[in-house]
């Protein structure tokens, strides 16, 4: 019976981390359901740009208050759970505090006084994020869109870091109160839980603080499981998948068109005097044409789309800097981004139920994102340069946009009469071609 503890901490430990790869392993599924695209080209640039933009947290800095902010509580609580390195030797050969016997005395005294440093950065963080949120007003944050769900997981993420971060205090307050009378050898230094924890704690008997110490201990422990599975219900989902997004992130110039190569081949073939149109295809080039053209569904997506969506952290940037969004149209980049997830997790639960996806008579276009939405673009790309992890609203908007266009032919009245014109007369303008000059004349 005295390996019982550990017994239950192995199987705690498996459960959460087995649960946790099932998880990332639907997401993957999920975001293969869209088609492959190359990005695997300018490497170096890559790698650069996900260490700058994903974990230097280049573009949340651009609004310094919010950007320290989350600076303190993503750089606190990732290097916090450092210490799950020495939670998880804790709890499966029952020592306690292992890594004071790698780092050395002096070394591990610096280590923890790092951690609860950081760790009442992440409590004073958090703590403003839920007024700013909550009751402070910021419009990004209290629009319609965040209404229910979204706005509770927000806030139920702020409450688990804070729910953390006080069982660590209370786990290094208790262990010093014991360190002290001399019934726990003398492991770490605790800055701020000795200064505002201890003074409460020391009050109490040993058998109390012996209990107190191994159920914040427990406790912080089964939080870090919980939050990590948590994490595919939420939008912190972000937390791992920013690498990847910024990784995969388009590097070419802002608002470059995104020709189609069967389009460009047809187009070249219609101006070869020499080129047979009825001529049969070349082997290999009737399978490289897209059997659609643009996006319908989140099939018609592609990867680094879908990977976006999932990537989302609703943090509204997008939106609140978006022309449209502002002159009060329906567009909300952030939401199409949110729309695109959530059709994909129906996708997913579709293909969970029956094992492969039977059609459910649904679309991303018009049962989720509408065609009111789609107009509205300015195709500006505000909301690609706002966006903290490099996401691209944009790209899902223009390829709806073209399967509207091309392959249904619901363009509004204005840009069809502007394409009818180009048709007829090579300019937007509805002339003559043989007038084009005559604002020269005078």
């Amino acid at each position: 019976m005295q390996y019982i503890d550990n017994i239950i901490f192995l199987i705690l430990l498996v459960a959460g981390f087995g649960l946790f790869a099932k998880s990332l392993q639907k997401i993957y599924r999920n975001i293969r359901l869209g088609h492959e695209i190359n990005r695997n080209d300018r490497k170096s640039e890559r790698w650069t740009t996900m260490a700058r933009v994903a974990m230097g947290q280049s573009k949340m800095v651009k609004r310094p208050v919010a950007g320290i902010l989350h600076l303190f509580v993503y750089v606190g609580f990732i290097i916090i759970n450092i210490e799950l390195i020495e939670i998880v030797v804790d709890g499966l050969f029952g020592t306690h505090r292992f890594l004071a016997s790698v780092f050395g005395h002096g070394f591990y005294n610096f280590f923890t006084a790092t951690l609860e440093i950081l760790a009442l950065l992440v409590v004073i963080g958090v703590v403003v994020f839920f007024i700013r949120r909550n009751f402070y007003g910021v419009k990004r944050l209290t629009m319609k869109e965040l209404f229910g769900w979204p706005k509770q997981d927000a806030n139920w993420i702020l409450i688990i870091e804070f729910a953390l971060m006080m069982a660590f205090f209370k786990m290094n307050g208790a262990d010093w109160v014991l360190q002290q009378r001399g019934l726990l050898p003398e492991h770490g230094s605790f800055p701020i839980s000795s200064t505002f924890l201890a003074p409460v704690l020391g009050g109490f008997s040993d058998g109390f603080l012996f209990f107190t110490e191994k159920a914040a201990w427990w406790f912080h422990f089964v939080g870090i499981l919980f939050f990590m599975n948590y994490l595919y219900y939420s939008k912190h989902l972000h937390i791992i998948l920013a690498f990847p997004s910024t990784w995969f992130a388009n590097l070419d110039k802002k608002g470059k068109f995104n020709n189609l190569e069967s389009v460009t081949k047809e187009i070249k073939l219609m101006m070869d005097p020499n080129a047979d149109p009825y001529a049969a295809p070349a082997e290999g080039e009737a399978d490289a044409a897209p059997s659609k053209f643009g996006a319908e569904d989140i099939f018609d997506l592609n990867q680094v789309q879908l990977l976006n969506a999932y990537s989302c952290t609703e943090c509204g940037r997008c939106t609140s800097v978006c022309p449209a969004n502002i002159t009060g149209k329906k567009l909300s980049p952030r939401l199409i981004l949110m729309k695109t997830r959530d059709r994909l997790e129906e996708v997913g639960k579709n293909i969970d139920k029956n094992g492969k996806f039977v059609d459910d008579g649904k679309k991303l276009l018009n049962d989720y994102i509408t065609k009111e939405e789609l107009w509205a673009c300015t195709t500006c790309n505000a909301c690609t340069d706002a966006c903290p992890v490099l996401l691209d609203p944009l790209s899902i908007i223009f390829e709806m946009r073209r399967f509207l266009v091309m392959e249904q032919s619901a363009a509004p009245q204005e840009l069809n009469l502007m394409m009818t014109n180009v048709e007829n007369n090579a300019a937007p303008w509805q002339y003559n071609q043989a007038d084009r000059l005559n604002w020269a004349n005078d």
